[in-house]
Order: structure tokens, then sequence, then C-alpha cells
């Protein structure tokens, strides 16, 4: 984890918005078939529609967020499910409060 990679993922308005909404993913999104918004996180197709992109354009979206350790991806049968990490957000904003 590094708060450059972080800083980096959450200077973008389309991934601060992502995971506004995944902070509490049963107001944002609709029910899955496959998966459980909470516990399972949101499947990519959703987040894609909400954002109004492009399954590809979220995708990247979501892998910069996952390499900043800001979101964790969960495959179930051929859908891709994220949920926020939410020990990693912490230990985030606390390197940025010593740093800063």
């Amino acid at each position: 984890m590094t708060i450059v990679l972080a800083i980096r993922a959450l200077a973008n308005e389309r991934r601060l918005k992502i995971l506004e909404w995944l902070r509490d993913p049963e107001a944002h999104f609709p029910p899955q078939v496959d998966g459980d918004r909470v516990k399972d996180g949101v499947c990519g197709v959703f987040i894609a529609e909400k954002l109004g992109v492009s399954p590809a354009t979220v995708s990247e979206h979501l892998k910069v967020l996952s390499r900043a350790g800001l979101v964790r991806a969960k495959r179930i049968k051929q859908w891709t499910f994220y949920k926020r990490n939410e020990a990693q957000i912490t230990k985030i904003k606390e390197a940025i409060r010593k740093s800063v």
C-alpha cells in the first residue's frame, strides 16, 4: 500500500462516486441474482450502469481502486463483484493523516 497509489485513485470523481456508493450498497444498487451486495460486493455491471459508462470503462476504474487497495474483487460464476476494503481504507486514512 502506498499513499501515492491511493491518492491517484481518489483523484478521479467517478472513482470517488464508486467508493461512496459501495459504502452503502443496498441503498445504491438493486438486488442481485448472484452474490450478496453487502457480503460479496456489487456486480461490476451494476456499477457501470449506475455510473453511465461501459463495463470496460468501469473495469479500468475498478482496477485502479483495486491496485490501491481500496476495493476487493470477488468472482462468482462469470461475474466480478466489488466491495470496499474498509481495513485498507482505514490504514490509508491514517497514513495520510501522519504524512500531511
